[in-house]
């Protein structure tokens, strides 16, 4: 099975209420191959919600407990983001997930860039918090901006 942001789908699971629709996956939607994920709702985040980002590094640094997640009124949401990225280790450690679709620039899925925490729109290097724990155990990790229609059906071909 391929994880994939549940926002991709079309699903109204955004901190904005919407959903962030990729026509390449919203095409393959059908396939019997995604678990569609958001993993802010799965840790107890309402939708609509205020907009979050990771201040003082990324992802990785979150797990370390070196990093938070604040939301742009001042809530520390780190706990939340955390709750919903362990929502889905379960499909990982059964051995059931072969890749990671993800949100690129997201606080929870952003698979190589993600925003800064000071809410100015500048982004740095870095994985949110689900993706930084799915690249831990070893789950391959794609985002939406580097996928591609070969891409994908490989990735469909090589789910077992």
């Amino acid at each position: 099975m391929i994880l994939v942001s549940s926002c991709l789908l079309n699903n109204p699971v955004r901190y904005s209420g919407d959903g962030n629709p990729c026509p390449l996956i919203i095409q393959y939607r059908d396939c019997k191959h995604f678990i569609p994920i958001c993993p802010e709702c799965a840790g107890g985040l309402p939708t609509p919600r205020p907009p979050s980002e990771i201040s003082g590094g990324t992802g990785r640094e979150v797990w370390q407990n070196q990093a938070r997640v604040i939301n742009n009124v001042g809530q520390d949401v780190t706990e939340n983001f955390k709750a919903g990225a362990l929502a889905y280790l379960h499909y990982v450690q059964e051995g059931r997930i072969t890749a990671a679709i993800l949100k690129e620039r997201s606080p929870s899925c952003g698979s190589s860039l993600i925003y800064d925490g000071r809410f100015q729109g500048h982004r740095i290097p870095g994985q949110g918090v689900t993706a930084a724990l799915l690249q831990q155990y070893g789950i391959p990790i794609y985002s939406e901006e580097s996928l591609t229609e070969e891409l994908l059906q490989e990735l469909l071909k090589n789910d077992h």
